[in-house]
């Protein structure tokens, strides 16, 4: 292989976006709650980037004094009346002035919550075990999932175990562990090695205290949990010999268990969902107005200091030009602030003024909106459409959505015009939520009934829509007693 080295000339076009382009693109695309974060390290980081500050409002002081003259008075005669001595009160407001609002605000700060891991080894801690028993239920305690089940292989928690305390185990010392975390371990159902061993340990609970009534629900778990989940139930009738009537009985009151044990101690953080813009219907003006939040993004301003240190001439070049690389970067921010305000404003009308059947009378009224067609109307580009409405949520007289959710395609309906993919999922869950339990309506059925009222829609696009909105075919939707 021959390696040689040389120079040569070549013509191209290159697509390269300025700082400010980039700035304004990602502004344009955060949230309410991460652009607040943003604009703090902004703040903390540009020197030329102020707040504005309000302007301070004056006070009658004549009015203040005859005003306060009365009140003290009013105050002595409470004293004389009532033997309150108010001298002796901490001065509240002086209090508060000197509080520091960093350690206010971490004071409001909620304590962070245990991980299921740490509530179960403080609880493991109080078993009755010996050493080597403690320190290897210790690391199994670690591989439990966040349902509360041990579903790694058993050669895998070995090797876990040797290679946190450099220590051999049997496959029956393994064992052995696992049924002692499962005795010590609350809830029951912790430590399982599957959903169906999970179940059968909270029976067992169950059955201490209630025998008889919870026997069957154990032989229909432990023999033929496969055909119950399949909705098989005059099958699981038959095999278990305990009649259909047992066997709903037995349904009934594996509804008191739970599939994830775990998730009873620790559960995700769930953040607050703050909307960006509001959609509110105004009755003086007969229509619905748009508004966008501003959370607490403050106003902002460049500072009048450097501005003027900038076009100084007794300012050092180096300093000066320091200076307005700060005033340029402060000067994009606002301005995409700004532009990102605008942009969704104009977005959000456009949603008030195309869906306000939705806004009226609910998802089965949502209509197609191609953030195509938003850009055409604003003159914009449809990657500032999508960036504008990714994850941001707006709050309407229906509830709080993602933005995103009006926009989509649709199609035709004899009755009511276009409609929205969203309304058309609607109309289907509709259908499914009214139907004859005993009789559940196929794809083919379902299908059909959305043709009734006027919507042409395939089988498949069915399927689908039914897959999506959690909803399981017919024959697990089927009930066998009402």
């Amino acid at each position: 292989m021959k390696f040689k080295m040389g120079q040569q000339l070549k013509t191209g076009q290159q697509l390269t976006l300025a700082p400010r382009i980039i700035q304004t693109m990602e502004i344009m695309q955060l949230p309410l709650p991460a652009l607040e974060e943003k604009i703090e390290q902004e703040l903390e980081s540009n020197i030329a980037l102020e707040l504005v500050e309000p302007e301070p409002v004056e006070l009658d002081t004549q009015d203040i004094g005859d005003d306060s003259e009365g009140e003290f008075g009013r105050l002595e005669e409470f004293e004389e009346q009532s033997g309150a001595d108010f001298s002796d009160l901490p001065p509240r407001k002086a209090q508060a002035l000197d509080r520091d609002p960093k350690l206010d605000a971490m004071s409001n700060i909620r304590a962070r919550k245990e991980s299921l891991s740490e509530v179960l080894l403080h609880q493991w801690s109080f078993a009755d075990v010996d050493d080597r028993t403690e320190v290897a239920g210790r690391v199994l305690i670690g591989l439990i999932d966040v349902d509360g089940f041990l579903t790694l292989p058993e050669e895998d928690m070995q090797q876990a175990i040797h290679s946190e305390l450099q220590l051999d185990y049997s496959s029956e010392e393994i064992e052995a562990v696992i049924l002692l975390l499962q005795k010590w371990l609350d809830p029951p159902g912790i430590a399982a090695r599957s959903l169906q061993e999970s179940l059968l340990n909270q029976v067992n609970e169950f059955m201490a205290d209630d025998s008889e009534g919870w026997g069957d629900v154990a032989i229909v778990i432990e023999s033929h949990l496969d055909d119950l989940i399949s909705n098989r139930l005059p099958k699981v009738a038959t095999s278990s010999g305990i009649g259909l009537d047992r066997v709903k009985r037995a349904i009934d009151k594996m509804h008191e268990l739970t599939l994830s044990p775990g998730r009873l101690l620790a559960s995700d953080r769930v953040l607050p969902v703050i909307p960006d813009a509001f959609i509110q219907f105004d009755d003086l003006q007969d229509h619905y107005v748009v508004g966008i939040r501003s959370g607490n993004i403050p106003p902002l301003k460049i500072s009048t200091q450097y501005e003027a240190m900038s076009s100084d001439p007794g300012t050092d070049d180096r300093a000066k030009h320091f200076i307005q690389r700060n005033i340029n970067a402060a000067r994009w921010l606002i301005e995409a602030v700004e532009q990102r305000k605008k942009t969704l404003s104009n977005i959000v009308e456009i949603v008030a003024d195309r869906q306000s059947d939705f806004l009226d009378q609910g998802d089965a009224y949502l209509r197609p909106l191609p953030m195509v067609e938003v850009a055409d109307m604003l003159g914009i580009h449809v990657a500032t459409v999508s960036r504008a409405v990714s994850d941001k949520w707006v709050q309407t007289p229906r509830g709080i959505f993602p933005l995103r959710r009006f926009f989509s395609g649709g199609t035709g309906s004899d009755s009511e015009g276009e409609m929205s993919w969203e309304a058309v999922k609607s109309r289907l869950q509709e259908i499914v939520d009214n139907e004859d339990k005993m009789k559940p309506l196929s794809d083919d059925a379902l299908a059909k009934k959305l043709r009734e009222q006027g919507i042409e829609i395939a089988r498949r696009t069915v399927v689908k829509y039914r897959q999506q909105l959690g909803l399981p075919a017919a024959r697990l939707r089927k009930k066998f007693w009402l």
